[in-house]
């Protein structure tokens, strides 16, 4: 039985992770993390989560709970998921990240540490936008320039980083099928007169609105015709199913740093 401790355990994100955890044969929730001044330390993680007790306390520091987990499943900010990150490292334990928002020094940082423990590290869980992912790389890859590349994505008024790191992930996916370097050629937004649209820019339009969980939508449009590829997620089960699968998968494997992409065996 392979034991999940879930960081943020009392977030949105937090709670579907033990719910989803509960469901799934072969893991058990070892341990739940919460900001260590929350006032739900202590408090039993099922019945926070909504699943009824489990005998799961809320622990208020990762050190606190070191021997109860095998994996950590961390959908936090970047500086809290490179300090867990940094304490599983030392300490052997697997760690599966969905986390966004983070700068480049600081995926240099996973990657260091993926030298010693095995780390799933992907912007999006979900099986869906996985699988689009491979459908962008072979549309691009076929269309080539002649077609303009615009990525828009919608996320709940409580996100916090724009755009989001799966709109970003697929706007590199996009970019390296057509040979370019995202960083050059992605625009973000448009005011003004901006005047014509250079033919290789990758245009990204960020919403945030309501209660909206995620929609992607890239567009590959020329003279007469346009494609959408579009993937619209409408509950965060499908985020936490998508890291109860990389958990069964990380069992037995070697440090290194993977994604969601050797996790389906997507990767040719």
């Amino acid at each position: 039985m392979t034991r999940i401790a879930v960081t943020g355990a009392a977030g949105r994100m937090g709670k579907v992770l033990i719910e989803a955890i509960d469901e799934a044969d072969d893991l058990s929730l070892g341990a739940a993390i919460v900001h260590p001044e929350s006032s739900l330390v202590g408090a039993d993680a099922g019945e926070v989560a909504g699943i009824g007790k489990n005998g799961v306390a809320l622990a208020g520091s990762i050190a606190d709970v070191k021997d109860a987990f095998d994996v950590l499943i961390d959908f936090t900010f970047p500086d809290l998921t490179l300090e867990n990150l940094e304490f599983c490292s030392q300490n052997g334990k697997s760690v599966i990240i969905g986390t966004t928002g983070m700068t480049d020094a600081e995926k240099e940082q996973v990657k260091v540490a993926a030298d010693r423990v095995p780390v799933v590290f992907a912007p999006n869980m979900s099986v869906g936008i996985n699988v689009v992912l491979n459908l962008l790389q072979t549309a691009a890859s076929v269309l080539g320039d002649d077609y303009d590349v615009e990525i828009i994505e919608t996320h709940h008024r409580h996100k916090k980083d724009a755009p989001s790191g799966t709109a970003l992930r697929l706007g590199e996916a996009v970019a390296d099928a057509l040979g370019r370097d995202l960083k050059e050629c992605a625009v973000y937004g448009r005011e003004g007169f901006t005047g014509e649209r250079p033919q290789k820019e990758i245009g990204f339009e960020t919403i945030r609105a309501g209660d909206v969980v995620g929609d992607h939508t890239v567009l590959f449009a020329t003279m007469g015709e346009r494609i959408e590829i579009t993937h619209k997620a409408s509950s965060r089960m499908t985020f936490a199913k998508g890291a109860i699968r990389a958990a069964y998968w990380l069992q037995g494997r070697p440090a290194g740093l993977y994604d969601m992409q050797d996790v389906l065996s997507l990767k040719d």
